[in-house]
């Protein structure tokens, strides 16, 4: 009896070792290296199971060529690019791998709000134009007190929590989802809501999944909530942030420096204000730092996520109990 056969549909272009690893005697693994949904029509059919990276959308009609796939894990924390609920419809449990890079994208997100407030891409710009003076990059204010403000409290944003408290930062969140007491455990300040947390303070951070609710939360009017000496961090989700609104904010003098890990649009494209802006040499370009959606990366981390997918998988076909299910679908 031949083996349940195991698509990683796209990104991953390698032979999958680790993959194969901790599938072993359960089930055949195979690449697919797609580039669009499309690609994978012929495939789609046989797969007891996929493996799903970003590069490529799972919508309603390649949901609906899986007669036999008993479990879909998006190998990463957001999973805005597979119809969960086409999934449900089907009964296939769509389950994600929420905590590979949590260290990884928290550390990011730190390093992004201190090169700003220490305003190192305008101090190296100075440097290569041969300027040599420190009194061009007032004002720099000290970390320790500096208020932080985390939209999100979830696994990363708990870590770069405790990231800014380890520099004396006083870390303030917002999140109606997480339950009373979690201020108390962890030294924080709660705010009730965004606006409280945008107007109070000086770095704000941003951790939230992309959702109906947070899809271009931070627009126009929330960034007209923002200090003038703001910096912007999002490490998250690119549709969280309205990016045409941050360049006319920028345009306008206001904020004091942007760190952007994603974008609505990936790869970037000069269709983006902020992308276009940024790479066409903008006025305000030194008070930005773009980076092509990296903060997951280390290898640590992609290794891990890769093992914690196949794991899941190999639950999922042993009928073992699996955790991290986000569609409400119970393997069976």
């Amino acid at each position: 009896m031949s083996l349940p056969r195991v698509l990683i549909t796209d990104f991953l272009a390698s032979e999958p070792e680790l993959e194969r690893a901790e599938l072993a005697g359960v089930a055949e693994v195979e690449v697919c290296a797609a580039g669009h949904e499309r690609e994978l029509a012929a495939v789609l059919p046989l797969a007891d199971a996929l493996i799903v990276w970003h590069v490529i959308q799972i919508g309603p009609a390649s949901i609906a060529a899986l007669p036999r796939c008993r479990v879909i894990v998006r190998a990463g924390v957001g999973y805005d690019n597979v119809d969960g609920v086409a999934a449900a419809a089907r009964g296939i449990p769509l389950a994600n791998v929420p905590d590979y890079g949590t260290e990884d994208v928290a550390d990011h997100a730190v390093a992004l709000a201190l090169s700003l407030i220490r305003k190192v891409p305008r101090a190296a710009a100075d440097l290569a134009a041969g300027r040599w003076e420190w009194r061009q990059l007032a004002p720099v204010p000290r970390l320790r007190g500096l208020p932080v403000g985390l939209v999100g409290l979830g696994r990363i944003g708990t870590a770069a929590a405790l990231r800014f408290k380890a520099f004396g930062c006083d870390v303030a969140f917002v999140d109606p989802y997480r339950p009373d007491g979690a201020d108390k455990a962890l030294g924080l300040r709660r705010c009730e809501t965004l606006a409280e947390l945008l107007g109070s303070s000086q770095i704000v951070s941003l951790h939230v999944p992309l959702t109906a609710e947070t899809r271009r939360l931070i627009d126009a009017a929330a960034l007209a909530q923002m200090r003038d000496d703001a910096v912007l961090v999002n490490t998250a989700r690119g549709g969280v942030v309205d990016t045409a609104s941050v360049a006319a904010a920028l345009a306008a003098g206001r904020l004091s420096g942007v760190g952007i890990d994603v974008l609505p649009q990936e790869p970037a494209t000069v269709a983006d204000p902020l992308y276009a802006g940024w790479t066409a040499g903008a006025a305000w370009r030194e008070r930005v730092i773009l980076t092509p959606h990296v903060a997951w990366y280390s290898v640590d981390g992609l290794a891990e996520m890769r093992r914690k997918a196949a794991v899941t998988v190999r639950r999922v076909l042993l009928g073992q109990p699996v955790r991290n299910i986000v569609n409400g679908v119970s393997p069976g």
